[in-house]
């Protein structure tokens, strides 16, 4: 018998595990893509609350010419949110790809993410 019967009980696991490591006073860097955009949020499980955001929606994304569905834009918003997080004081995260492969857009946010300072 599966452990987990449907696609939602397995996305609630991998967020329980992220929140799990983010216990250890590390906060969670969450990644959600559509077809055309692309967002990044630091959260605090500890607070409850949201430490750092940034979206390809945002206006300055979207003056500059980029559209959230490719890999630029993708390490835009990377860049962005590491940013954010240092003006916060957050350097050390727990990668949170929720259900999407580490590939393309997502491995861009990250390595882009990773290049402007954060840790995980």
């Amino acid at each position: 018998m599966a452990k987990f019967k449907n696609s939602t009980e397995r996305r609630q696991a991998r967020v329980r595990r992220a929140v799990k490591a983010g216990a250890k006073g590390r906060p969670r860097l969450s990644v959600f893509r559509s077809s055309k955009h692309i967002y990044a949020q630091i959260i605090d499980d500890l607070k409850g609350g949201t430490v750092a955001a940034a979206s390809s929606m945002e206006k300055t994304m979207r003056d500059g010419g980029k559209t959230g569905a490719n890999i630029e834009a993708a390490k835009a918003v990377g860049k962005l949110v590491a940013e954010r997080a240092a003006e916060k004081g957050v350097k050390d995260v727990v990668f949170d790809r929720g259900r999407y492969l580490y590939h393309g857009r997502v491995k861009a946010l990250a390595d882009a993410a990773r290049e402007a300072g954060l840790k995980f």
